[in-house]
């Protein structure tokens, strides 16, 4: 039985070291492409719109409206 939670305690570690390992691959391109500062402010308005359009879809989802 000890095995089994030795085991289990593992997954958390590697769900945790992949999350960091993806982010690192995702975050490093745009850092490097973020030292051009038009290519900076191109990023922080794509991401300034993905927000607003993730706040917008899930408060439409969340709220609920009267059919008419």
């Amino acid at each position: 039985m000890k095995e089994f939670f030795l085991n289990v305690t593992r997954y958390p570690r590697y769900l945790i070291a992949f999350g960091l390992g993806l982010a690192n691959s995702l975050f490093e391109p745009l850092a490097q492409r973020g030292r051009n500062p038009v290519t900076a402010v191109a990023l922080i308005g794509a991401a300034f719109s993905g927000l607003v359009s993730l706040g917008l879809i899930l408060r439409a989802m969340v709220t609920s409206a009267p059919l008419t």
